[in-house]
């Protein structure tokens, strides 16, 4: 008779119930056949029914869904031995046929327990790969490790991080060895060792994910529902905190260093990591379902434009093209929707500054790394918990301008700095650069006029649109493809205004040749023909130009052309 191993993460119980009936119902209704009294549980959230020898789980249509090995299931699927069902806070491991007098008992995390298990061949249990780690035992180990390290009378400042690493596992292993009598014979006590220096000191379950290169994004959508973005796909992870508690002393500690708070009444915050990736969190009673943290890892070696070639999301030739226009200072907007990689590619076309220029960054969290010598970086400031004394991007744009810039570099617009963004560019401060939420070149303009509207400046739409066609030369485009893929897909020149509209020609736009093994989108980005204006400009100055940038290398010329023959 099949088993199902049951492990309550909330009340870190575990229990076996056997399947006893052909059609296995799982919910909150008093009726079910497994009853589980959870928030996160539908009154019938799902079956499992026995079928042509075999067994298959099927969701009733629940309002979290239901998932088997870390995927929400959609349609009927059938259950192998060993395979996990997440249900919210519960996990229910089918074990397959095992005796019904062994699945009766009880399951207790202690050796001879399981010793029986090991011997009925019954698996460890886990969560996904990770085997769980029993609340209170963790919860005793943390309370030791405050008293034996005893924080109250050490001076953090005097110790690096890997020092005091090093130090919070030792002391670790010493209170781990003391409790070795009740810790289960499943957990390594090097694992129980590691998971209790990350909560102590550490992002706790996030350690891992961040420590993983392959991740660009985690997301926590709750305590226990933390998804990763991977090559361009979501998944949902292994990976749980304790509580919901936890997650908040986490982001706590994240903002902590950088001055800012959370609470109910500021239950907002973006924040960053030591290594420079985006944090943003958001708790109650604006998120309903539990505290959500948000983070968008950035490498420790920032990208290049060897490394987006290599990705796929540039061409040589578009990395030539913008060097060129970058040197000779044109204004650029970089746009794209979000998580396109639109800071990334800031990132790189920065570099394309000569050194000998004084460089002014404004961002809300700092994220850039650029790599000249003569770089002034500049973060704004939220309010302090009276909710004054804030300083938005937009006074530090107007402050920049006082600072003799050669170039200003904006992380982001979102509102009013827009404008001054705008001046500045008008103003002798040529080659600046900035990004923008849009999801084409002729939004982004759209949206410029929207920003510079959010000033509070009473200017008619005409005025603000010259302002635009003078101030931005260039607007490069990039998008996230529907495999996951991050590409630059159009770089167009503002060319000036024709009665009410600014107007644009495409340089370069990305080709679309259909789709590849596995879903991969196929194509390229190809010059449009039309060569921009500055480029006639510098071939005036005598300046010697490449042309071949503006054609298509990818398309074979065509052949020559063959005499008529003349008919008698």
């Amino acid at each position: 008779m099949p088993v199902l191993h049951v492990i309550d993460r909330e009340t870190n119980t575990e229990r076996r119930i056997p399947l006893a009936k052909p059609r296995f119902l799982i919910g909150k209704i008093a009726t079910a056949d497994l009853v589980l009294d959870k928030i996160s549980i539908s009154r019938e959230h799902c079956e499992i029914v026995a079928a042509n020898g075999g067994y298959f789980i099927r969701d009733l249509e629940s309002r979290n869904g239901t998932y088997v090995e870390g995927q929400r299931i959609s349609k009927d699927t059938p259950l192998r031995a060993g395979q996990r069902i997440d249900l919210g806070p519960v996990h229910i491991v089918f074990l397959g046929d095992a005796p019904a007098q062994q699945a009766a008992a009880p399951l207790e995390p202690t050796k001879k327990s399981a010793e029986a298990l090991r011997s009925a061949g019954v698996p460890k249990p886990t969560q996904g790969n990770r085997r769980l780690v029993p609340t209170e035992l963790k919860k005793r180990i943390h309370e030791r490790l405050l008293i034996d390290l005893d924080l109250r009378h050490v001076d953090l400042s005097q110790h690096t991080d890997e020092e005091l690493r090093l130090r919070t596992e030792t002391v670790t292993r010493n209170i781990v060895a003391t409790l070795a009598v009740d810790i289960p014979v499943w957990l390594p006590a090097e694992q129980l060792v590691k998971e209790v220096c990350d909560e102590a000191i550490g992002l706790g379950p996030l350690e891992d994910l961040l420590a993983d290169p392959t991740i660009d994004e985690i997301m926590v959508n709750n305590w226990d529902r933390i998804y990763v973005e991977r090559k361009g796909k979501i998944e949902l992870t292994d990976k749980c905190f304790t509580d919901n508690n936890q997650v908040i002393h986490i982001i706590r500690r994240i903002i902590a260093p950088l001055g800012r708070r959370i609470d109910e009444s500021s239950p907002m915050v973006d924040a960053r990591l030591k290594d420079g990736s985006r944090v943003n969190a958001i708790i109650a009673p604006l998120a309903l379902t539990g505290p959500c943290l948000t983070v968008r890892k950035f490498a420790a070696d920032p990208y290049t434009d060897a490394d987006l070639i290599g990705f796929g999301t540039l061409t040589q030739q578009i990395v030539d093209f913008v060097r060129i226009a970058v040197k000779f200072r044109s204004n650029m907007i970089i746009s794209g929707g979000t998580g396109t990689g639109k800071t990334t590619l800031l990132n790189v076309v920065s570099a394309f500054i000569p050194h000998d220029e004084r460089i002014v960054t404004i961002e809300d969290a700092a994220e850039l790394k650029l790599k000249q010598e003569h770089v002034v970086s500049l973060e704004a400031k939220p309010p302090n918990i009276e909710g004054k004394n804030a300083v938005p991007i937009r006074e530090l744009v107007r402050n920049s301008l006082r600072m003799r810039p050669d170039r200003i570099i904006v992380g982001e617009c979102r509102g009013g700095e827009a404008l001054d963004m705008l001046q500045a560019m008008n103003t002798g401060h040529d080659g600046s650069l900035t990004t923008i939420h849009a999801n084409s070149e002729r939004d982004t303009l759209s949206r410029v006029e929207t920003m510079v509207l959010m000033a509070g400046m009473d200017l008619p739409s005409r005025a603000i649109r010259e302002q635009v066609a003078s101030a931005i030369d260039f607007i490069i485009q990039i998008s996230r493809m529907t495999d996951g893929t991050r590409k630059v897909v159009g770089i167009s020149e503002v060319t000036g205004m024709e009665g009410e509209t600014i107007t644009m020609q495409p340089i370069y736009k990305f080709e679309q040749k259909g789709f590849g093994p596995g879903g991969k989108v196929l194509g390229s980005i190809v010059p449009t023909g039309a060569i921009p204006k500055f480029i006639h400009d510098l071939r005036a100055r005598g300046i010697s130009v490449d042309i071949t940038l503006f054609q298509d290398k990818t398309t074979p010329p065509p052949p020559p052309r063959q005499p008529h023959s003349t008919q008698r």
